[in-house]
């Protein structure tokens, strides 16, 4: 059997935790199309009877402008050194861009000996002129000996065969499905042989709490305008399971300014509203449990450039 953990690596909104939840068949960690949407740790763990693949999704890799972005930056980091291997998912329908080329940079710095495999993701979305530029420039970032040719065209495209100095890699589309389990093959090729590091039937060690939590912040990111979303934190202030008919759930939704709670609440508290309908209905599914939700907005001002409130809000060690 093989077993182990993959840090899915990237910049922001390329795709890491769409394909872990296309992976592991249901959502474990928020999609949304802002950047940074991910800002914590989270595994998500898949269980088959040959491997079990420990995806630790990983916050985008950018360069920080405040606490909150250390420390995200710190996390992805750390998830490279404790790897077993390293996905290294890029946006092929863009060239690279100087966030992918750091990304190379620090796997170098901190996983040089691990296995990488790039994932080309939004393959779907790749121009057909640009094929081979944008594959070989991606290529090219994670060369590793400095005596290999460059890719020729004149070889042709053969998805995942090595190259000499140049990482295994596939063209995929985590949301339409191409290519995803040839992928899966390469990830599983690259892990130690070993026994399940968790049982069967889990699937995440985030508890339920905390991705509720993530699913109201999800629902913010999706329904408020961009200026609004990057500066909100969700803390979930009652978890309460002691009705077998209703999870009873309070959450506090917080914000930099006073004047973007008036946004989140909405007029007449109809964005506030909207939030918690589309939050539910994700939680319901994620518990199986009919739930009651009730959110309140407050203010914490410049909360992302201050350590210690961004401890406070759970984004620390």
């Amino acid at each position: 059997m093989k077993a182990g953990f993959v840090a899915v690596v990237g910049r922001p909104n390329v795709g890491k935790s769409t394909l872990m939840n296309a992976y592991l068949g249901q959502k474990i960690a928020i999609v949304s199309d802002k950047p940074q949407t991910t800002r914590r740790r989270q595994l998500g763990i898949l269980t088959r009877p040959d491997a079990q693949i420990i995806f630790v999704d990983t916050p985008g890799i950018h360069r920080p402008r405040h606490a909150l972005g250390d420390y995200m930056l710190g996390v992805a980091t750390r998830a490279l050194a404790d790897s077993d291997a390293i996905l290294f998912l890029a946006d092929v329908s863009q060239p690279p861009t100087p966030e992918d080329r750091q990304i190379a940079d620090l796997i170098r710095e901190h996983a040089p000996d691990h296995p990488v495999i790039l994932g080309l993701n939004k393959s779907d979305l790749l121009k057909p002129s640009d094929v081979l530029e944008h594959t070989n420039s991606y290529r090219a970032l994670l060369k590793t000996s400095s005596e290999a040719p460059p890719p020729s065209p004149a070889s042709g495209l053969e998805f995942g065969n090595w190259d000499l100095g140049f990482p295994k890699w596939m063209l995929v589309s985590a949301t339409r499905g191409d290519n995803r389990d040839e992928l899966m093959d390469m990830i599983v090729a690259a892990l130690p042989e070993g026994p399940a590091l968790y049982a069967d039937d889990e699937i995440t060690e985030t508890q339920l709490r905390d991705l509720s939590a993530e699913l109201v912040r999800e629902a913010a990111l999706n329904l408020l305008r961009r200026e609004v979303p990057h500066g909100i934190a969700v803390e979930i202030e009652e978890f309460d399971e002691t009705d077998p008919g209703r999870i009873r759930i309070e959450a506090a939704i917080f914000v930099e300014r006073e004047s973007h709670k008036g946004i989140v609440i909405g007029k007449g508290g109809a964005m506030l509203k909207a939030i918690g309908t589309e939050a539910r209905k994700e939680i319901e599914a994620l518990v199986e449990s009919p739930v009651y939700l009730q959110l309140r907005v407050k203010v914490r001002e410049d909360w992302r450039k201050n350590g210690a409130e961004v401890q406070r809000l759970g984004y620390g060690e």
